[in-house]
């Protein structure tokens, strides 16, 4: 190894190894990793955890929104897309179109999230029309069973995202690289978004967008920051135009 490099994760574990409540080995850490050093990429409150505790414990702290990707080309921007979600704690990912993609983008980070196939758009808007949070209402059939599509795509008509407020309870749904979302995927959602831009490009890369997307709905509901429409330049008065001519 070069001077240049370093190591990547830690070493074998220090000390006496971890015991649970009751004395006995925490059955959270694997014993080949405690052995011979975790390398790989995870953040340190699961550093020497098996993959199976650390899933176990991700259960329990995911948020409410989903992420969607259309795949019909084999877009290798999916992999970027999916590692987002599993650093933003998305609550599944939701791959639709043809069920193998490139994973090579995703760092491993898909094995530790819940992964859904749906064959077409319209399969997946079946799954969201279902999906909602369990309730009263919605056993009752008092209130919508189902989570809405957002769609995220630079079209007319778009909103933009940072003033719209997320619904805390959704599924942000991306197309692929180059001709994004699909007809059929803008006529599932029950909004499209875009994002601003203020240089020479017309679009950013399909995940840098769905980056920005998922930070906007932690923004808004992990920590709370609410959401408010610009505030609109004031017209001119005739007066002050009347000066600048």
């Amino acid at each position: 190894m070069s001077e240049d490099q370093q190591d990547v994760g830690v070493g074998p574990w220090r000390g006496s190894w971890p015991v649970d409540a009751n004395g006995r080995p925490d059955p959270r850490y694997d014993v080949s990793l405690l052995t011979e050093g975790d390398r790989r990429n995870v953040v340190d409150r699961y550093r020497y955890w098996t993959h199976e505790a650390i899933v176990a414990d991700l259960r329990t702290r995911r948020h409410d929104f989903h992420v969607g990707v259309e795949n019909w080309g084999h877009d290798f921007n999916i992999g970027s897309v999916i590692r987002t979600a599993n650093a933003m704690g998305a609550a599944a990912f939701h791959i639709i179109g043809r069920r193998r993609w490139n994973r090579r983008g995703a760092m491993v980070t898909d094995r530790y999230q819940q992964e859904h196939h749906h064959p077409t758009v319209a399969d997946l808007a079946a799954w969201a029309s279902m999906a909602g949070p369990a309730g009263p209402a919605a056993a009752n059939g008092e209130g919508p069973a189902g989570i809405p599509i957002i769609g995220i795509d630079n079209l007319p008509g778009s909103r933009p995202i940072e003033t719209f407020d997320l619904p805390r309870h959704c599924l942000l749904l991306f197309g692929q690289e180059g001709p994004g979302l699909s007809a059929e995927a803008v006529a599932a959602s029950a909004v499209v978004l875009d994002i601003s831009q203020f240089g020479s490009t017309r679009s950013i890369n399909a995940g840098a967008a769905a980056a920005i997307a998922m930070h906007a709905w932690v923004r808004r509901h992990v920590f709370d920051q609410p959401v408010t429409a610009p505030t609109p330049t004031p017209a001119p008065t005739p007066t002050s135009r009347a000066r600048g001519q």
